[in-house]
């Protein structure tokens, strides 16, 4: 018996090795990713590939899997702080507190998303991987905020085309050391994996488009508070292109945050909050635009701020 699977690379996984994208896609080691490949049970985009080809993120995987492997389960599970902003038939958006991920994935055992809205008694679309059905974007697990969640299978088609299609109106508020100068701008610099860290992002000649705008909102002594609007969706984009112009956002220690700022600050994550979100409602055609107001960890570390 084996199982035919059709379904998307993450981009989390972008720039990854094929054998290494799969095994960690499905939980099982990468000497079996790599016997699956080897014995051409696995395509790309419809074309063979070898084991060291590098995926990207929105390309396409036929795995011909064996009895016995499959993708992470999603059970419900209630999820602390996961409240809903807005809600009817065709999608459910979401205010996603920290330390939660979008959907389940392989080595990732914390709540998530996907499970909290199951344990809620949410019906939500059933298009894409099973593990991932609904979801038409993704917050980091350390970045808090607004995300939406199809409903209906009519949503997901329109939302997803609405995000690659770039119009979709996503907008973060962000906390950075020093002060960015201009203290408005552009950064407009291709991102990829890390060339020496699986887990990290950055800046690199060849890597995927990535443009992101800021402006500054409220300055500090050793902060500023920008208001962010990404005209990409790269996976931590935001957070790569503060640290490439030396601005990282406050707290976050992977891309070179002080982390004698961020104890005094009371941050244990980076200062990161996916504020708004406005798109075309995918029935209706009107324009909804929902706000989430910062959660207390963020608040209290301004707060600090504009007591000194």
């Amino acid at each position: 018996m084996s199982d035919t699977r059709l379904l998307p690379v993450p981009d989390g996984l972008d720039g990854l090795r094929l054998d290494v994208a799969l095994a960690r896609l499905f939980g099982f080691s990468r000497t079996t990713a790599a016997e699956l490949i080897d014995d051409g049970h696995v395509s790309v985009d419809g074309a063979p590939s070898p084991r060291s080809h590098r995926v990207h993120g929105g390309s396409w995987l036929e795995v011909n899997l064996p009895a016995g492997p499959s993708g992470p389960a999603a059970p419900p599970q209630p999820v602390d702080g996961l409240t809903v902003l807005y809600d009817d038939d065709d999608v459910v958006v979401v205010d996603k507190p920290v330390g939660v991920a979008a959907h389940p994935s392989p080595g990732w055992t914390g709540p998530t998303v996907v499970q909290g809205l199951a344990a809620m008694g949410y019906r939500i679309a059933t298009s894409g991987a099973a593990e991932r059905q609904g979801i038409v974007h993704r917050l980091d697990v350390g970045t808090t905020g607004v995300m939406a969640v199809a409903k209906s299978e009519h949503a997901y088609s329109e939302l997803k085309r609405a995000f690659k299609a770039r119009t979709v109106d996503k907008r973060y508020s962000a906390l950075v050391q020093g002060h960015p100068d201009p203290t408005r701008g552009t950064i407009d610099a291709p991102i990829d994996r890390h060339p020496g860290s699986d887990y990290k992002f950055a800046v690199v000649a060849d890597g995927r488009p990535s443009v992101t705008h800021y402006a500054t909102e409220e300055a500090f002594r050793a902060a500023t508070l920008l208001d962010v609007h990404l005209e990409t969706g790269r996976t931590h984009q935001i957070r790569v292109h503060m640290a490439a112009i030396r601005h990282p956002c406050v707290g976050d220690l992977t891309y070179g945050a002080d982390p004698v700022l961020a104890k005094r600050l009371g941050l244990t994550r980076q200062w990161l909050h996916a504020r708004e979100l406005a798109f075309a409602h995918p029935a209706t055609g009107a324009q909804l635009r929902v706000v989430s107001p910062y959660p207390a960890d963020l608040q209290h570390a301004l707060d600090l701020l504009r007591a000194e």
